[in-house]
This record gives structure tokens, C-alpha cells and sequence, in this order.
């Protein structure tokens, strides 16, 4: 059996990081105590403390939906709402999720770029009345569905506008990692130390096998709610040490700097040499580990036929191309050479 090539539709598709698979083996020697009173689960709070601040209490769960919906629903009544992009996951990906588990309503703002600005913000807001649902919480994706980054200044303008005007700040960091590494900066820097009141920190993408984790900044937004939340909305794991213990590893030594940077950097590699091929157009700055591009349909039905990518808007067609912590220089020459075949003029 032919290996399979590797795929450029998303990081989600990557294997399991070496260290990470280790730290899972190591996990499982002998019996532990479940729902997280073992040492595992101790060490990550630990060292998500030490990445984020000492106020930091974290919630781990199975997975990036689970994630946000239990963040959000620690924090939101059902007669509140939430304003997200129109792009965000939130809106688009999950079904749904967490207007059903949380009866709060997801408000969608159409953006070009896939960020929020206080401008975007303003005209959704209203006072107290009845027949509307309330805005009480904004989220946002660092590095954003398209690619795109906040810069630092930007999240604390946003943060303090919000907090201003009383909502709280919810980040959806499925791809945190790879945000702060290309920014140069730390986690912290590009979450709380910017305003954000709670994250979701994003490990399946970078190296987990799967695992997520909920970080609440702001004890008073959730204390009361978030451990039930989680129970609730069934992510909280008995055998949380095999969960835990995967964070251990990523945080140890910046490992979630390794692999993020390492993916961003392949997206430049490929970034570099798509520019040479006739017939592909980026659309959007690769900030980070994605690459939007236009190109004649017919050559995307062609390299579908080599490698699995997504179609991220059928009218014009533009595809994103993703690199991850495994991707290898080989992959994306291999790659690049496909493309070229396929838009090649007959």
C-alpha cells in the first residue's frame, strides 16, 4: 500500500507529535484518580499558570466546540448574546452548538478579514429591552479562520472597548500558538495580558491528540458556573490524566512554540514558491500556517485528485492551503510542483 501523500486541508489532519504520543504512554502506568485529581492534571494547571498568571483557572476538554461552548456558557445567561464575526467558528462550524446547549444567541457581524473592530461592535449594541436578546460577550479568533492576526494593539483596544461598555471577552485560540509565534511574543501577551477575560487555548491543532483547554482570567465571571458547565456539556473527563498530561508536554520546553513555528514557517516556504506559479493568486497575508489562493477550478478538481484541501468560497473559487507541525520542506515542494502541473496552460 502506497503511503498517502500529505494533506494541506487543515491541522486537524496532522498525526500526534512524538513527545506528545510519549507523554500518553508514560501517563499510563499504574492506576491514577479520575475527573482530574491526579498529578498529571495538577502539573498542567501548573504550568498554564505559569504561561498565563497565577489568577488562571483551567478546565480541560475533549475537544475545540466543547471548548467554546462550555466558555461561553460559564459566562452568558440565555437572554444574552454573543457578537462573533460572521467567519468565526462559533458561526460556522459548530453547528450551532451553543445557541442549543446554552440558549444564548450567536450574533454574526460581517467582516472582510475575519476580525472585530469597536466599529463593528457599535451598532449592536442597545439598551436593556425586552424584546431583544442582550449583548454580553464578544468573541474572537486569534489567529483568525482567514489567517489574519490581532496585533497586540489592536486586542487591547478591543478588549478595553468592551470592557467599557460591559462585555466580556471571549478568544477562541484554537490557533493561539501559532498567533504568538508569529507575532514573537508569548501566549499571554496576545491573550489576558491584552484583556481577554477567557480563553480557549487550542491543542488538537498543534501536536495533541486531542484536548483543548478552558482558561478563565476573571474568577468572578465564572466561578459559580464553569465546573458544572463543563460536567454539562460532557467534557469532563474521567481518565483526564491522558488530557493533562498531553499539555504537560507542549508546555514543557516551548514545545508549542516549536511545532506552531515550525508550521507557520512551511506556510512561508510554500507562500514563497506558489508566487512563481502562473495561474495562482494569494488573496489574503499568510500570517500564519494558512494560505488562501484563487485558481481555475479545473486545476483544483486536478489536485484534489493528489491531496485534500478545502474550498473556502465556491463563487470565486478560493481554496486554503494549511501546513502543520509535521508538514516537511519535501511536502510543500512536492506540492508546489502539483500545482504547477495542474495550472499549467494545455
Amino acid at each position: 500500500m502506497q503511503p498517502p501523500r500529505r494533506s494541506f486541508a487543515s491541522d486537524n489532519n496532522a498525526p500526534v507529535a512524538p513527545e506528545i504520543l510519549q507523554a500518553i504512554v508514560a501517563a499510563n502506568a499504574g492506576d491514577a484518580p479520575a475527573y482530574g485529581g491526579d498529578p498529571w492534571t495538577e502539573a498542567a494547571v501548573a504550568l498554564f499558570r505559569e504561561q498565563f498568571g497565577a489568577q488562571t483557572d483551567v478546565y480541560f476538554t475533549f475537544n475545540g466546540t466543547g471548548a467554546n461552548v462550555a466558555a461561553l456558557s460559564s459566562i452568558l445567561r440565555p437572554w444574552q448574546a454573543v457578537l462573533t464575526p460572521a467567519s468565526a467558528h462559533l458561526q460556522t462550524d459548530e453547528c450551532g452548538a451553543l445557541e442549543r446547549f446554552s440558549g444564548s444567541k450567536v450574533i454574526p457581524i460581517a467582516t472582510s478579514d475575519g476580525k472585530l473592530r469597536p466599529s463593528d461592535i457599535e451598532p449592536h449594541l442597545r439598551g436593556a429591552d425586552v424584546h431583544f436578546v442582550q449583548p454580553r460577550a464578544i468573541s474572537i479568533s486569534q489567529a483568525t479562520e482567514y489567517g489574519g492576526l490581532y496585533e497586540i494593539e489592536e486586542l487591547e483596544e478591543l478588549c478595553r472597548f468592551a470592557h467599557e461598555r460591559g462585555l466580556i471577552v471571549h478568544l477562541d485560540g484554537a490557533r493561539l500558538a501559532n498567533a504568538a509565534a508569529a507575532l514573537g511574543t508569548d501566549l499571554r501577551a496576545t491573550s489576558c495580558g491584552a484583556g481577554v477575560d477567557v480563553l480557549s487555548f487550542g491543542g488538537t491543532k498543534n501536536g495533541l491528540m486531542l484536548g483543548e483547554a478552558l482558561c478563565f482570567f476573571n474568577r468572578e465571571l465564572h466561578v459559580r458556573a464553569a465546573p458544572f458547565v463543563q460536567k454539562q456539556a460532557m467534557q469532563l473527563a474521567s481518565k483526564m490524566r491522558y488530557i493533562a498530561a498531553q499539555f504537560v508536554a507542549l508546555l514543557t520546553k516551548d514545545r508549542w512554540r516549536a511545532y506552531a513555528s515550525h508550521a507557520n514557517a512551511m506556510t512561508r516556504l510554500l507562500h514563497e514558491r506558489l508566487r512563481a506559479v502562473e495561474g495562482v493568486r494569494i488573496t489574503r497575508p499568510a500570517r500564519c500556517n494558512a494560505i488562501f489562493a484563487t485558481l481555475a477550478r479545473a486545476a483544483i478538481e486536478a489536485l484534489q485528485r493528489e491531496y485534500s484541501f478545502y474550498i473556502f468560497d465556491e463563487a470565486l473559487p478560493e481554496v486554503r492551503w494549511m501546513t502543520h507541525w509535521a508538514t516537511t520542506e519535501q511536502d510543500v515542494e512536492s506540492f508546489v510542483e502539483s500545482v504547477a502541473k495542474a495550472t499549467a496552460p494545455l
